[in-house]
């Protein structure tokens, strides 16, 4: 495949056109040349696209696809298809199947499935064996079939002295070790944030400090331990700060925001659209604005969609009785676009989340493997079904204005545009 992208706009810290537009010559899955001007000699493919421009492929380290066992709700095969039209090249999947991934046999059926694709997909196993919390997975066996991390997604791991012997285990072979922000004894069967709104409501709360307190404990554990903890999806202010005076302790410790968290509060209750019950909840004004800070500070290392498709059977119920979750992988990059730096934003989506999780970045230069994302980030419209590819339609953004246009990517030998 031969491709000449004309007139982008190349966002890449690490490259030496960083900030400069320039045409890009493609051949064989390898950048061969970028000038100024590349003349087509021939039957070259030109992507002509309007305000293009290209980054470094995006990196999704929290999505879920269904399949094994909730196959209704995403398919590995169409999950993959959007994350490439949603400009992710590299996505790691949560192991929330059915049966869950706590052995190599389902790791390796999970990779096996994800062949010849456009966007590589990276399982992460389960840390505990069922997701229960009492006997840690096979760690090593799954890192060795393909596993980057490990975690229970969206359950905290509840026995203190498993995530103890895990993170001493998992340093004799290098591995991330995830640890869900949640402690069930406090967050019992809240659903919303605990704050005004949920009492004007009658919605049950679930206190930040659920949040806090367990992320406290995770870190004095490491303290203890040593190894490498990652916390998906802090939401609080306070998270922010313990996450930030853990840095400064010299933890290694690394942390996500859902972008979701990133735009919205609690305040979109009102309605009782089930597509607003996320796990973490929505939380306040003041919660968005430090996550905001955190992220611009370098206290979050990056963002993810936590794409978690539904089907219409688990979410258009009583907000009592729907499943957590929303869809993100389409609407990440125009609820994101206008809210956060673009450049904070790219380097949120490539640099820092492949460097914790061990996946080679690939630079925008010569010589270098074609792994892009292109766009324009000036294009507003109006989010609806139509903009959504996933089997479901589960979006917290639906009918909501967003600004930001993905095209596609560049990747494997392969566009999707």
């Amino acid at each position: 495949m031969i491709l000449l992208l004309k007139s982008a706009t190349i966002i890449d810290k690490s490259s030496p056109y960083h900030l400069q537009k320039k045409d890009i010559l493609i051949k064989n899955g390898i950048i061969s040349k970028i000038e100024n001007s590349i003349q087509n000699e021939g039957a070259i493919k030109e992507i002509n696209l309007k305000n293009l421009y290209v980054s470094q492929g995006w990196f999704d380290s929290s999505v879920c696809f269904g399949e094994p066992g909730f196959e209704e709700r995403e398919t590995i095969e169409n999950g993959l298809k959007t994350a490439a039209k949603s400009g992710f090249t590299t996505v790691a999947v949560n192991p929330n199947t059915n049966p869950v991934a706590d052995n190599k046999s389902t790791i390796e059926f999970i990779k096996n499935k994800a062949t010849n694709f456009a966007t590589t997909l990276y399982p992460i196993g389960n840390f505990t064996k069922g997701a229960e919390s009492n006997d840690l997975a096979e760690l090593y066996d799954m890192q060795n079939s393909g596993a980057i991390a490990f975690g229970d997604y969206n359950k905290p791991v509840t026995n203190a002295n498993l995530l103890k012997i895990g993170l001493q285990y998992a340093q004799n072979f290098d591995a991330l070790i995830l640890s869900f922000p949640q402690d069930n004894s406090i967050a019992g069967k809240g659903l919303v944030n605990e704050n005004i709104n949920s009492t004007k409501l009658g919605l049950r709360g679930n206190p930040t400090l659920a949040e806090e307190l367990q992320i406290a404990r995770d870190l004095f554990i490491l303290e203890y331990t040593g190894g490498k903890l990652h916390i998906p999806t802090i939401s609080t202010a306070k998270s922010v700060k313990l996450i930030k005076d853990a840095k400064k302790r010299g933890l290694n410790i690394t942390c996500s925001v859902a972008v979701h968290h990133l735009v919205l509060t609690d305040d979109e209750l009102t309605k009782f659209d089930s597509n607003t019950k996320v796990s973490p909840p929505l939380r306040t004004s003041k919660d968005r604005k430090a996550l905001l800070k955190g992220l611009k500070l370098g206290i979050i290392d990056m963002i993810t969609s936590d794409h978690n498709p539904i089907d219409i059977e688990h979410k258009k119920v009583e907000y009592d009785n729907a499943k957590y979750g929303t869809i993100g992988l389409e609407s990440l990059f125009g609820a994101l676009n206008k809210t956060v730096e673009t450049e904070v934003l790219i380097d949120c989506l490539t640099t820092k989340p492949r460097k914790r999780f061990r996946i080679q970045e690939s630079p925008i230069n010569e010589g270098e493997k074609a792994n892009l994302t292109l766009f324009n980030p000036d294009f507003e419209f109006e989010f609806t079904e139509n903009n959504i590819f996933s089997t479901s339609k589960n979006s917290i953004f639906l009918n909501k204005k967003l600004n930001g246009k993905v095209y596609g990517i560049i990747a494997n030998n392969k566009m999707v545009l």
